[in-house]
This record gives C-alpha cells, sequence and structure tokens, in this order.
C-alpha cells in the first residue's frame, strides 16, 4: 500500500426533512448574505426552494439566487452567478441541486474569492486557487458526490471543452441529505447516476499495486450496494431505503475513502467520457457506461488480478479456467447490469456516432487535458485514447 492523507471535512445531515435545518446551518457557518444557485424548475415546482427560503428567513439569513443551471454546467452561468454574487455582496455559496449545480456553485465560488482573476484559468491548469467562498449543498440527485468531494467540472461551452479543477478549499462546509428529494427524478437520470457512483470507485479500484485490502473490502462492498439497489429502483423508485442507500453511495464514493492506500486512482474513463459530454452533450453517467466496457477491454490485461478480484467479488461470476477468462466474464457481467438498468454501453446505443474525425479530435483534446499520458490500470496517451472511441462506437 501507498501512504495516503485524508480529509473529509463536510458536515453530513442525513434523513427526512433535513431541508428544513439550512438555514441554521449557515447561520452557524457565519453566513450573512447568500447566492442560492440552482438549476431548473423542478425545484421550484416540489416547493423544495420555497422551503430553503423560509429557513433561510427563520435564520435571518438574506439571499440573491440564481437559477437556470444544465446538466454539464456552462462557463457562462458561473460568469453570471460571479458577477450576481459581486453585485449583491454574498458572503457563502449553497447550492440546491444535484452534482451539476454543486460544480457551478463551487466554480462561482472559487471566482467570488478571486475577482480580478479568470476564472476558466483553474480549468487549464494556468493557476491554481488561494481563496473560494464557502459553499454548501442541499442534494437532490445522488451521483456525482461533489457534495463532499474537492472536485468540479465546467464546460466551456464556446469551446466545447469539457474540464475538471479540484482543490480541497472547495470542499462544502455541510450537505443535507434527503433522500426523498431523489424519488421524483426519472429512471434514466437515476441509474446515469449510480453509474457515476460506481465508476467513481471503480477509478480507485482498477489501479497498479499499492492497494489496500481494507479499502478494497469497503470499495467491494460498496459496489454491491449500488448494483444491489440500482435494480431495485428501477423497479420501484420510490423505495426510501434504496434511495437512501444510493445517496450514502455517492458521498463515500467520491470523498476519497475508495482510494486510500492505492496509487491516487485511474481515471481515464472520466477523461474520455468528458470530452464525449463536452462535444455531445450526453448524460455524464450514461457517458461513462458507453465509453468503460472499450476501456476495460483495452486494459484488463495489464492489471489482470484487479480485474479477476472484480469479477468474482463484485459481480459474483465463477473463475473461468485463467486469469483472463475470468477477467472477461467480469466485464461483460459488467455489461449486462448496465443493460438490465438501461445503461448504454458503447456509444450506438447512448445515441451519438462520432465521425474518425471527431474521435481523432476527442483524443486530441484528452490529451491535451491530461498533460500527454494518463492511467494506473494502463498508462494510456494519445493513440490509445483514440483506439477507445473507436472500439466503443
Amino acid at each position: 500500500m501507498f501512504g495516503f492523507e485524508y480529509y473529509a471535512p463536510t458536515r453530513v445531515i442525513f434523513g427526512r426533512e433535513t431541508e428544513g435545518q439550512t438555514g441554521e446551518l449557515l447561520k452557524a457557518c457565519g453566513a450573512g448574505k447568500v447566492l442560492l444557485h440552482y438549476g431548473g424548475g423542478s425545484a421550484v415546482r416540489s416547493g423544495l426552494l420555497g422551503r430553503i427560503k423560509e429557513s433561510l428567513g427563520k435564520a435571518g439569513i438574506q439571499y440573491a439566487e440564481l437559477g437556470g443551471v444544465v446538466p454539464n454546467p456552462h462557463l457562462s452561468k458561473v460568469r453570471e452567478g460571479i458577477a450576481l454574487g459581486l453585485r449583491e455582496g454574498v458572503d457563502f455559496v449553497l447550492a440546491v441541486g444535484g452534482g451539476s449545480v454543486i460544480d457551478s456553485a463551487k466554480a462561482i465560488a472559487y471566482g467570488l474569492g478571486e475577482p480580478d482573476k479568470d476564472v476558466w484559468e483553474l480549468f487549464t491548469g494556468k493557476r491554481t486557487a488561494q481563496k473560494a467562498l464557502p459553499v454548501a449543498s442541499v442534494l437532490t440527485i445522488a451521483a456525482a458526490g461533489s457534495e463532499t468531494s474537492n472536485s468540479c467540472v465546467i464546460t466551456n461551452e464556446e469551446t466545447g471543452e469539457k474540464r475538471a479543477y479540484d482543490d480541497d478549499i472547495s470542499r462544502p462546509r455541510f450537505a443535507v441529505m434527503n433522500p426523498e428529494l431523489t424519488m421524483s427524478l426519472p429512471d434514466y437520470q437515476t441509474q446515469a447516476g449510480c453509474t457515476d457512483i460506481m465508476m467513481h470507485t471503480m477509478e480507485r479500484y482498477f489501479t497498479q499495486g499499492g492497494n489496500m485490502e481494507l479499502t478494497d473490502e469497503i470499495a467491494e462492498g460498496l459496489l454491491r450496494t449500488v448494483i444491489k439497489y440500482a435494480q431495485i429502483l428501477h423497479e420501484d423508485p420510490e423505495n426510501y431505503e434504496a434511495r437512501a442507500e444510493i445517496m450514502w453511495a455517492g458521498s463515500l464514493a467520491h470523498n476519497g475513502l475508495t482510494g486510500c492506500g492505492n496509487d491516487g486512482g485511474d481515471f481515464v474513463s472520466h477523461m474520455l467520457e468528458h470530452e464525449i459530454g463536452g462535444m455531445f452533450d450526453v448524460t455524464h453517467g450514461a457517458g461513462l457506461a458507453a465509453v468503460w466496457p472499450s476501456w476495460a477491454r483495452y486494459v484488463y490485461r495489464n492489471c489482470l488480478g484487479r480485474f479477476v478480484r472484480y469479477a468474482v467479488k463484485v459481480m459474483g461470476v465463477e473463475p473461468g479456467a485463467d486469469g483472463e477468462e475470468t477477467a472477461l466474464k467480469g466485464i461483460e457481467a459488467m455489461e449486462d447490469f448496465y443493460r438490465r438498468i438501461g445503461m448504454p454501453v458503447n456509444m450506438t446505443e447512448l445515441g451519438i456516432a462520432p465521425t474518425e474525425e471527431q474521435i481523432l479530435q476527442m483524443a486530441k483534446s484528452c490529451a491535451a487535458a491530461v498533460g500527454g499520458c494518463k492511467g494506473s490500470a494502463k498508462l494510456l496517451c494519445e493513440q490509445d485514447f483514440a483506439a477507445i472511441y473507436r472500439m466503443a462506437r
């Protein structure tokens, strides 16, 4: 195993009707005026936004509000939020929504922390953040894990670039998590979220050496739990216990816990999907499902022991004649699971058909985003990215 530093400062308030505590939680954090950030009309139609505002009022917290966040959140909305926050003099950013809203809120917080600098420079690697306003969230979608992570991903819609920035200073101060708030989600969005949750753990699982037995057991238990309850939610979307299991798994999958003791993770599948999302604006979790099987078949021989263990301990397959057969059976079992919950296993099923020119463009952009090459299961470069995209068509 490798040495590690584990940092998980976010306070979690989990359970039914917990959104009613939001105002007092903000007050305890010293908030005076909050930027209330959210997505589309569901937060309004469901009455959630009204309940949040009522809670803020009772706690004496002022607010300005900005809705309109879309999946694969846009840089233009981030810039709009920065401008609004500066005009209104906010000192805290509250996200009401899922990962897209939380990521947008984090980016706004960076911009408000250093208003004399271009926030996009963080996402292109030109600088690192020195300040950010505090952030918190009321979670409505279990998927990205952004409510407890140090990550955010923003799409520059003018250039088609989808880029991530990770920094502990943006970890949310608290996350309000009521599983009931996820019950109105369409099944496709729920299952895409389950896929994203699993991938956050799988990216840390398929690594070379340095693995820690306890971390592996936690990761495998989390993955089995998501597989079980994703299928339950596919048939019974209002099952509270299943919603709760998935919501908690989403936070644990991306707060660093399932990576303790390894080399930091692979994350090539995520980087490949970022290019697909930036070019075609697909649902993130579905894009991950579409690219993962091709990535797995491209790298499994270089990380055979991990794929064998995954096949047996997570997917429950019977060992084959040798490690290679077992690993391939595990990949096939994963594809079967994706299809059972309505997720694609290639780009055709995702509904896109990139041309060779687009594949080369995505591969080149992916290589630029990762600084040339990336990967732990297998180190991959531009030509490898292109090959995986071709396999995934």
